[in-house]
Formats: structure tokens, C-alpha cells, sequence
């Protein structure tokens, strides 16, 4: 074999770093012997893997066509040394959520994953859905849970739960005993809602067409915390999950709102790389995404 695993192992750490000095960090490695291990890498087999823009190091045509590959190479060595050192059923899984998602469902599944596998080790990222699918496309994480429709040809969507958005106020709003809020209600409001970009406000806008101009968008804020607090405060109406303000409502804290006139039922999706190697971890959260689906 004309290659090693380390320098497989170099040029997918390049790859994500787009930067020689983070990636020998992340590798734990001197600069020098990360340079040198790409240097021989390229010229056993006498390719380009990345062009060279000032101090970055982009992947080139050649890179992004082999990437994919020793993905998946490096991600099958990782399940074998991992059935070689621990006998454990699952290796190392990175799992991404958006902001709903990860606070309210995933860490849950996290904790039982964890439970259930215990050899195997689990890192959790948090963001909005445009975020965790750039991650996903960079190989960053081996699943996606998202809330928002995303579509990308390097992309397997999987329809995962069911899923409703509602609109509520604080019990002081002029809104709070209204049973029914028609459109002319909607429009007549402050709105708090989620950033664009974020599953959630694409699951808004969709289900707000035909209003979308008329509507008043007071604050934009990037998690639902701070939102349902601005509500809280009177700031205007907000509209989130259900299952986000379960407690807000069961507590009286906060008042769901009923929008006849408007659908805000959407789905969640599980999202991977079509190419991404399916490690025994990734198969065992797929099963427990499985258990989780309604």
C-alpha cells in the first residue's frame, strides 16, 4: 500500500481546517510533519490535492472528487480500532440539532444513547439548520436533526416526526383571551421570532404567506429562550414549537394563541451525506431515531 492512514488521516484535516497550522494542532502534530506528510501523499501519487490561495489551502478539484473516499476509510478504521480496543458496539458519533431539537429532544436521546452504548463516545453541536448542514456537508457530523426543509444534491433527507409550530403572547397581551385570531390579528402585531436561516422561521414565513409584507418583525433572536422571554415581557408575539413552551403553558406563564387560518404543522428531517460511511454508531442512533419518531 503506497499510502498511510496518517496522511489520509493529514488531508482530511486539512481539508476541514482549510489550514495547515489549525490542522496539525487538531492532530496534535508539528507543522512540519503535517506539511511533510501531504507532501508525500501527493507525490507518491503525483496529484494536486488542494490549491494553495495565500495562507490557506483549498481543496482542488482532484481533492474534493477523493474526499469522500477517504472519508469513509478513515471512518471504517475508526469502528475497527474501537471494536479492537473496547469490544464496544457503537464508536464515536458526532450528532448536529438545531436550537428545538437539540434543547427539548436530543439530549435526551443523547443521555439514552449513552446509556445503552456506553463505550461509546458522543459529541452534541447546537445550531440553527443552515449551520449544521454546512457541518454535515463538511463531514463534520455524521447526522443531521434539523426542523427546516433543506435540500442539497450531496444530502439524504430522511422525514423524521411530526412536528407543530404555535403562536402565543404573554396572559397581559390584548391578544391573551381572544379564542380565535383571524389575519387581520396577525397583522396587527409585533412579531419575535427566529433569525433566517433558522428551520423554524422558514416553517413561519411558509406558513404566513400572503402576509409576510403586512407582518412587523420587532426582534429577530437566535434562540428560544430569549424569545419566549421577550414575550414574557410583553414585547410583542412570538412563535415557536410546542414543544418548546409546554411548560410556559402548563405553568400559565405564557398563553398559546389558536391560528385557524394558518398551518403551522411541519415535519423534522434527518439529514447525512450521501457518501458517509454508515459506522455501527451511526446505525445504532438511526435505530434510536427510529424509536423517537413519534
Amino acid at each position: 500500500m503506497r499510502y498511510t492512514l496518517r496522511q489520509l488521516e493529514v488531508f482530511l484535516a486539512i481539508a476541514q481546517a482549510g489550514n495547515l497550522t489549525r490542522a496539525a494542532a487538531h492532530l496534535n502534530m508539528s507543522q512540519s510533519a503535517a506539511s511533510s506528510a501531504l507532501k508525500d501523499l501527493e507525490n507518491q501519487f503525483d496529484v494536486l490535492l488542494f490549491d494553495r490561495v495565500g495562507k490557506r489551502l483549498q481543496l482542488s478539484d482532484r481533492g474534493h472528487q477523493l474526499r469522500p473516499s477517504a472519508e469513509r476509510l478513515m471512518a471504517m478504521a475508526d469502528d475497527l480500532e474501537q471494536n479492537l480496543l473496547n469490544n464496544a458496539d457503537a464508536g464515536p458519533l458526532n450528532i448536529g440539532a438545531t436550537l428545538s431539537i437539540g434543547n427539548y429532544l436530543a439530549v435526551q436521546m443523547v443521555a439514552e444513547f449513552m446509556n445503552t452504548h456506553p463505550g461509546a463516545p458522543v459529541t452534541l453541536d447546537v445550531e440553527n439548520t443552515a449551520h449544521i448542514a454546512e457541518r454535515v456537508l463538511n463531514f463534520e457530523l455524521d447526522i443531521g436533526m434539523i426542523e427546516g426543509e433543506y435540500q442539497h444534491p450531496q444530502l439524504e433527507i430522511h422525514p423524521w416526526r411530526a412536528d407543530e409550530l404555535t403562536v402565543f403572547c404573554s396572559p397581559d397581551h390584548p391578544l391573551a383571551n381572544t379564542p380565535e385570531l383571524s389575519d387581520n390579528d396577525l397583522t396587527s402585531v409585533a412579531w419575535i421570532l427566529r433569525e433566517t436561516g433558522s428551520g423554524t422561521r422558514q416553517a413561519f414565513n411558509r406558513a404566513m404567506q400572503g402576509l409576510l409584507p403586512k407582518l412587523t418583525i420587532a426582534l429577530e433572536l437566535q434562540h428560544t429562550e430569549a424569545i419566549k422571554r421577550a414575550v414574557h415581557e410583553n414585547l410583542g408575539v412570538g412563535c415557536l414549537s410546542l414543544m418548546t413552551l409546554e411548560d410556559e403553558f402548563n405553568s400559565g406563564k405564557l398563553v398559546r394563541l389558536s391560528t385557524p387560518t394558518r398551518d403551522l404543522h411541519r415535519r423534522l428531517y434527518l439529514i447525512q451525506h450521501k457518501q458517509k460511511y454508515q459506522s455501527a454508531g451511526i446505525q445504532a442512533w438511526m435505530k434510536l431515531c427510529d424509536k423517537w419518531s413519534s
